[in-house]
């Protein structure tokens, strides 16, 4: 190292990122317990895997380890396969109701121009452009 400075700067960087993987490593663990207990099928195993790695990884974005964005992203995806699991399991149960009959789709008259254009919004319109100075 050239300067007495650089070597402490060295020295942080090296404490800080020995911090820094054991948070994320006990994050990327959450997450896959997460995981795995949402593929047992246990709902109740899985809803407190879930918390605990949403906990760990807001942790984790709170201290700098993981940018927010990156957290954010990870935990949409961690609850889009929580909700579709729980709502695997309630399936069976809501299969069972009778449905009511559709009409076949040939009965459905095509709309016309005409009266898709008088649904339009009358706010909807277009607002002059604007001058610009030259």
């Amino acid at each position: 190292m050239a300067t007495r400075s650089a070597e402490k700067a060295h020295r942080q960087s090296v404490k800080r990122r020995l911090r820094n993987r054991a948070v994320k490593s006990a994050t990327k663990t959450a997450v896959k317990l997460a995981n795995e207990s949402i593929a047992g099928g246990d709902i109740d195993a899985a809803r407190g895997a879930v918390r605990a790695a949403l906990s760990s990884l807001d942790r984790a974005a709170q201290k700098g380890v993981i940018h927010s964005n990156n957290a954010g992203r990870r935990k949409s995806r961690l609850l889009l396969r929580y909700n579709a699991s729980v709502a695997a399991l309630q399936a069976p149960a809501a299969e069972e109701r009778p449905t009511r009959k559709e009409k076949p789709a040939a009965a459905k008259a095509p709309k016309t121009a005409k009266a898709a254009s008088s649904k339009a919004r009358p706010s909807a319109k277009r607002a002059p452009a604007k001058k610009t100075k030259k």
